[in-house]
């Protein structure tokens, strides 16, 4: 196997010539016969056993060369491309264009990495950083999240149903006089202010007493879901049996007990601070790399080959196959339950994709240009361990699991993005 000829034919695409000599060719021919032989029948012969001669001359010389050909051909032009030192990222086509008893010889167009790729003004590029200033505020709205984690309901009987209270109803909906389906239910809990019944429900059972009976009126929207009930004018009887107020503990020493190992207020009010200084920290490193990330992508220039936005997209689709298998669940099942397909998964994908691999060809030749690709035996070292911890793997299995080369190009580009976030103008 050979590579005959290589002839650019576009920006980023190449035809690639392969040729197959004739003795790997017929021996390959001849491992096809040898499997294909046990289910072909031919008179005079016991099944499996018809003579390859035979074969061929009963349904012509080239029988078995499609097969041999689906063979030969993928290695065949992996070998080619390696020697032509073509970064190929897709095969656009294949095209025999000689195959017989001389060997093979075919035509694939296949498309490359952007052979041009440039970026400027990458240093000093302006974000705008989130705060991260801890405020009393932002301290006390924890402190009420983890107080309405420990509440609890209690009965209410000195007072009218109010917004926020949950109250336990029967109710029966009529449109024109007449009792329709769905409409209606005994011992329902409805909280007032959630939204969960149709817009002016809610509102017009606050202000009534346990053991009321009265009739609302409501309209029903015009996109409601039901097309008997679409901008429908309806009237609902109710019966109020309970109304039940959420009662949240005070906020006190005994409460900090309850819910923290500190002791006093004063304590978990200081935790609490250092643990929303981290996360709101975290939130704004990552909107300031997602800002940089979204202004590498519309600098970098080269024209991409679509083939690597679609490769990008299912690479995503392998990763959300993985995930779902991780959870005893597969890709097929996933799209028969939630009635979508492969293509409109890949589709929301592809935005994604794109800023993905944008973003990689700006950093290689942030990477280049900065000579970030000369890595060390030290950092080589020291990312095959952390990888290891983060795997919990032996390294010498992550080593044989990720190649050198490839590991290199990864280190270079996180290089390449901390350069950019060191030099951000940040305000």
């Amino acid at each position: 196997m050979s590579l005959k000829s290589t002839n650019k034919a576009d920006t980023n695409k190449y035809e690639v010539v392969v040729e197959v000599e004739g003795k790997v060719f017929n021996d390959e021919v001849t491992r096809v016969y040898r499997k294909e032989v046990k289910k072909i029948n031919i008179p005079g012969f016991r099944k499996g056993k018809a003579p390859k001669a035979i074969i061929e001359k009963m349904y012509g010389e080239d029988v078995f060369y499609d097969d041999a050909i689906k063979n030969l051909y993928p290695s065949a032009l992996t070998d080619a491309i390696d020697e032509a030192k073509l970064d190929v990222v897709g095969v656009d086509s294949v095209e025999v264009e000689e195959v017989g008893k001389e060997g093979l010889r075919f035509k694939a167009v296949v498309f490359v990495r952007p052979e041009e790729v440039d970026i400027n003004d990458y240093e000093g590029i302006s974000v705008v950083l989130k705060p991260t200033e801890v405020t009393e505020e932002l301290i006390n709205e924890e402190i009420e999240k983890v107080r309405d984690r420990n509440s609890r309901m209690v009965t209410v009987e000195d007072r009218p149903a109010q917004n926020g209270d949950t109250v336990v109803i029967d109710f029966e909906g009529f449109v024109d006089g007449e009792a329709f389906d769905g409409g209606k239910a005994e011992n329902f809990n409805l909280t007032l202010g959630s939204g969960q019944f149709i817009p002016g429900f809610e509102e017009q059972v606050e202000g009534h007493n346990t053991g009321e009976e009265f009739s609302i009126n409501v309209t029903f929207p015009e996109d409601y879901q039901a097309e008997n009930l679409k901008g429908k004018a309806s009237e609902f009887k109710i019966t109020l049996h309970e109304i039940k107020a959420k009662e949240l503990p005070e906020v006190d020493d005994e409460f900090v007990k309850d819910v923290s190992d500190k002791e006093t207020l004063d304590e978990y009010k200081e935790e609490l601070k250092a643990t929303i200084a981290e996360r709101l920290q975290k939130e704004c490193d990552s909107d300031m790399e997602n800002q940089l990330i979204e202004k590498l992508c519309e600098l970098v220039q080269a024209e991409i080959p679509e083939v690597m936005y679609d490769n990008a997209a299912n690479d995503m689709l392998r990763d959300f196959d993985m995930r779902l298998r991780s959870q005893g669940m597969d890709l097929e099942t996933y799209i028969r339950y939630f009635g979508m397909t492969k293509e409109s998964i890949l589709e929301t994908y592809r935005p994604q994709a794109e800023k993905r691999v944008k973003l990689r060809l700006a950093l290689e030749k942030i990477a280049e240009k900065q000579g970030f690709n000369e890595v060390s035996e030290e950092e080589l070292n020291a990312e095959y361990d952390k990888l290891a911890e983060a795997y919990k793997m032996e390294v010498d299995k992550v080593k044989e699991a990720i190649p050198t080369e490839g590991l290199k190009k990864d280190i270079a580009v996180d290089k390449a993005m901390n350069f950019v976030k060191e030099r951000a103008n940040k305000s």
